[in-house]
């Protein structure tokens, strides 16, 4: 039996990850979406980067879990493959679910060069916080008018401390057994840094014909993908 820990990224809380926690149980398996600190219920806890990857270790930790798959979404690889390395031999495998992944001393909007600005532009015009996308900017991403609804309804202000702040990370990312998820009609091809990561022989690539949100356009083919990633290697 693997256990799951499933983290949504930027606005989102663990009500994301519903229908998929749902295959993975009926599969025989124990799944945890977490809420992070500063969202959705937990909307009143101050958060950054750090809080984050803390709270992804507190979780493994409180539950006494053992090979644990992490699977982190859009923002949430950047705390989650901060965690995977503190949680020392807890861990099985780390799923970036079309996510960044993080860089020792680089943050969230590092790795945004030509649209960092105007996400520090909307952090400061919102006292602190990244506001959610709304429905127009769906467009193009296999997501039903359900599904957005949904995410509209249940989207809160992201903290933005925890773009800003930088990563730290103890050795390097691509010593983690990891899988990377591309959804392709969020673009082609992953970020550089990815491409790089998946040049080693422990990272790999699953392709999904999908938009950024496969946990809520297609969750049962998503979860099929976290079920490979966690099973042993031939």
């Amino acid at each position: 039996m693997t256990n799951y820990v499933l983290v949504p990224g930027a606005w989102l809380g663990a009500w994301a990850w519903d229908e998929v926690a749902r295959e993975l149980r009926e599969a025989g398996h124990t799944a945890h979406p977490l809420t992070l600190s500063g969202l959705a219920e937990k909307r009143d806890l101050p958060a950054g980067q750090q809080t984050h990857v803390q709270d992804v270790v507190d979780e493994v930790e409180r539950l006494g879990l053992r090979d644990v798959v992490l699977v982190g979404h859009s923002y949430a690889g950047i705390p989650v493959g901060q965690a995977a390395e503190r949680i020392g031999d807890r861990l099985a495998h780390v799923v970036f679910v079309d996510s960044n992944v993080p860089a020792d001393g680089e943050s969230f909007v590092s790795a945004w060069p030509d649209g960092r600005a105007t996400v520090e532009a909307g952090i400061a015009a919102s006292g602190g916080w990244w506001p959610p996308l709304t429905a127009p900017d769906f467009e193009g991403q296999d997501l039903s008018p359900e599904a957005v609804a949904r995410f509209v309804a249940g989207a809160t202000p992201h903290p933005g401390a925890t773009l800003t702040e930088p990563a730290v990370l103890e050795r390097p990312l691509g010593e983690l057994p990891a899988t990377y998820v591309k959804c392709l009609l969020d673009g082609p091809e992953p970020n550089p840094d990815v491409v790089e990561l998946l040049k080693g022989d422990r990272w790999r690539l699953v392709e999904m014909e999908t938009g950024h949100w496969p946990m809520l356009s297609r969750p049962r083919e998503l979860a099929e993908v976290l079920l490979t990633a966690a099973a042993p290697a031939a």
